[in-house]
């Protein structure tokens, strides 16, 4: 198939972000149904209207020599890989992120079921890893990051007003993999070739 092809256009009117522990994960090799999370994964619920922001960064200096003006190479020094959102679900999977730490029932001082939950804010945090899975697609065309391992990196503030939600922003930042920041999987022929 030719180049300048619109229906290979795509947009995103659909998806879902996942988490699991990093360590015991089971990895999907499969881009799955666009519906359902992979093994193991649970939902971090509705994202706000500004979506998911996937960022592959590479940063390279340049090797100069005496006989050019120009560098004659590139040398890679950093390589990340980054997710950011706006959750708009107060949920356990997204609190937990967003302040991590767990919640944990009160007992009641007189005994009883507990009505009410605590998360401690600890003066020395021990930061979490988990693996992440962002999910896309229009119609039956699908598409699926995987990044194994991942902290987050930066959290926003929560802001609190009368006529706006909550709101949990989250950047997150892949981890080596055994030499892997992440893959892609689509569901999308890649391997037609393109004719002039």
């Amino acid at each position: 198939m030719a180049n300048n092809d619109a229906s290979k256009i795509r947009f995103a009117p659909k998806g879902a972000v996942y988490i699991a522990p990093a360590v015991g994960a089971t990895l999907p090799d499969e881009v799955g149904d666009g519906k359902t999370p992979p093994t193991g994964y649970k939902s971090l619920g509705y994202v706000t209207d500004a979506g998911v922001v996937i960022t592959p960064t590479i940063t390279s200096d340049p090797v100069n020599v005496w006989q050019s003006a120009v560098p004659v190479l590139f040398n890679v020094s950093a390589a990340t890989f980054t997710v950011s959102a706006t959750f708009a679900e107060t949920n356990i999977s997204t609190t937990e992120l967003f302040w991590g730490a767990s919640w944990v029932p009160v007992t009641p001082q007189g005994g009883g079921a507990a009505d009410t939950w605590r998360l401690d804010l600890t003066s020395t945090p021990d930061l979490q890893e988990i693996s992440l899975v962002v999910d896309w697609g229009q119609g039956d065309h699908l598409s699926r990051v995987v990044i194994p391992r991942s902290m987050i990196q930066e959290r926003g503030a929560i802001t609190l007003v009368r006529n706006a939600a909550q709101e949990y922003q989250l950047t997150i930042d892949a981890l080596d993999s055994d030499g892997v920041l992440g893959y892609v999987l689509t569901n999308q022929d890649m391997t037609a070739p393109v004719t002039p």
